[in-house]
């Protein structure tokens, strides 16, 4: 069995138990404990599992990292879809986007474009692009989230729904073949279904590593957007769901 099929039987065993040790997931594999090891460490890095002592576990639901620290995990496959989703607009085009890591490198991929309107909630994407090449930015107003300096708030998601935009793109936690995009935060997730509303085209933009995930929140039905924007290919029961949908899959070259 290759490393990233394992890694995804990984996360199904635990999504099904909760919890498994080093030796049962060693036997039901049929390898040694050191490979489960090497297995889990990339998995514990982007903070998929949890180790123990002698075991692994899903991390608890309702919990997600920092916003500074997710903005460091899986940078480089964040700046790859973010030059991915990028070279869809054009100079001129008008745009929202929510707060969120990938859609923050988005922004940075969007300083060589002139004349944008951008609509947001996020103050990381207002400075980004507020003050250059012509840009118009409008900026949600609400109550301001802390941890990514991000408005929330029915003021916030009734300003953006005035709006009519080309380009709707939102960032998520997880997305499950079954439960569908997912969120941990409700305002954040009622903010994201509130911009996929208002995008002639609408565009999840998420990394592999939130690929058979589950949060607290369902942010939106899978025939609520038009493409995902990624760095690997979906694991094949999350594809088939994509394609019956009519999702079309855009996967990040590098």
């Amino acid at each position: 069995m290759q490393v990233s099929k394992r890694h995804h039987e990984i996360l199904r065993v635990l999504r099904e138990g909760g919890t498994a040790t080093i030796a049962g997931l060693a036997r039901r594999f049929g390898v040694s404990p050191e490979t489960i090891r090497r297995d889990i460490a990339p998995l514990a890095g982007t903070g998929e599992v949890v180790k123990h002592h002698g075991a692994v576990s899903l991390p608890p639901l309702g919990t997600e990292a920092p916003f500074e620290r997710r903005k460091r995990e899986n940078a480089d496959a964040k700046r790859a879809i973010a030059r991915c989703a990028a070279a869809l607009i054009e100079d001129g085009d008008s745009l929202m986007l929510d707060t969120g890591t990938t859609t923050s490198a988005l922004a940075r991929e969007l300083l060589s474009k002139r004349n944008l309107t951008v609509v947001t909630n996020s103050s990381d994407v207002a400075r980004m692009l507020a003050t250059v090449n012509g840009n118009t930015v409008f900026m949600a107003g609400g109550q301001l989230h802390g941890d990514n300096g991000a408005a929330f708030g029915s003021s916030a998601v009734e300003f953006v729904a005035r709006f009519k935009v080309r380009h709707a793109i939102v960032s998520i936690a997880a997305v499950d073949a079954e439960a569908g995009p997912m969120d941990y935060v409700l305002a954040e997730a009622e903010f994201a279904r509130t911009v996929l509303g208002c995008g002639e085209r609408r565009l999840i933009v998420t990394d592999r590593t939130k690929f058979g995930r589950r949060a607290l929140i369902k942010v939106c039905e899978f025939t609520d957007f038009d493409a995902i924007v990624t760095d690997a290919a979906p694991p094949p029961d999350l594809a088939a769901v994509l394609l019956q949908a009519g999702v079309e899959t855009l996967v990040a070259p590098g």
